[in-house]
């Protein structure tokens, strides 16, 4: 398995500025990065693309649905044409990052809630939606990974099994899920032997605490994670994803109130060797 970081842990946004952080991860040791992709264009992340590669990395990518106004599951029709015009110009910008996967919470957007779960007909509207933007991701050879959130963020998509469901419903082999130790920490009643039970469509990993901290530092059981994704035959990456206060918008959204380390260089320094331990072990 790679090892990556995403490089939220910094910036919503990657520029040129952030550049100088790619030798500092590979001499830390990690394979890759992953790159949040929510603003910018596609010669943006061309550009951005020569800059990984010449530091000896790879990437994956992340994002966010934009808001309530581009939501695939909306009953407006013109409101999901939004949110898949969204993530289409997100597949262009990973086509352009030479990258194979775009995972995150692609099926609603965050914080938006009606009071129940999801109806019949949003879950008709999400594989719409999803199965036109596996269709537009195949040309480009990528895979979409969708990450069930904790019910405080979503209520499409909370468990590894709703979205082993959707996947199925979906049914495009380039379809596939992300699970997040964090969220599985929340919602699942074992975050570990659910892996074996409905995680064979798991396409990505993120580690990431119970606290969002350094992963190790909580009380997430990742080597029994690691155990069980070996179980399953997953061979794909382990990106890290930890968060700080110095993303204003982005620690009010994650609910990040308090430091969990000391510095960015910490979080570098002890979780690779922390993960590629526990896959040597």
């Amino acid at each position: 398995m790679k090892i990556g970081l995403n490089l939220l842990l910094w910036t919503s946004y990657v520029t040129d500025e952030h550049f100088p952080l790619f030798a500092m991860i590979k001499k830390h040791g990690y394979d890759g990065v992953e790159i949040p992709v929510m603003n910018g264009t596609v010669e943006h992340y061309q550009k951005l693309s020569r800059a990984i590669k010449d530091s000896g990395l790879e990437c994956t990518c992340a994002t966010v649905l934009p808001g309530a106004h581009a939501n695939p599951i909306s009953p407006d029709k013109a409101v999901r044409q939004a949110g898949l015009d969204y993530l289409k110009w997100c597949i262009d910008c990973v086509a352009a990052l030479d990258s194979l996967i775009l995972c995150g919470p692609t099926y609603q957007a965050l914080g938006v809630f009606t009071g129940a779960g999801p109806t019949t007909e949003e879950k008709q509207r999400a594989v719409e939606i999803h199965q036109a933007l596996a269709d537009y991701a195949a040309q480009a050879q990528i895979t979409i990974a969708a990450e069930p959130l904790n019910r405080f963020e979503c209520y499409f998509l909370n468990t590894l099994a709703d979205a082993d469901e959707h996947v199925q419903l979906v049914d495009r082999d380039n379809f596939r899920i992300l699970f997040d130790t964090f969220h599985a920490n929340i919602e699942e009643n074992d975050p570990v032997s659910v892996i074996q039970q409905f995680g064979r469509h798991i396409r990505h990993v993120h580690f990431s605490e119970n606290n969002r901290g350094i992963p190790g530092a909580g009380h997430v059981d990742f080597a029994g994670t690691l155990g069980n994704l070996r179980n399953i035959g997953y061979d794909g990456w382990i990106v890290a994803e930890v968060f700080s206060r110095a993303l204003p918008d982005l620690a009010a959204a994650t609910c990040i109130w308090r430091d969990m380390f000391e510095s960015t260089d910490e979080v570098c320094r002890k979780t690779y060797p922390f993960v590629s331990e526990l896959q040597s072990s």
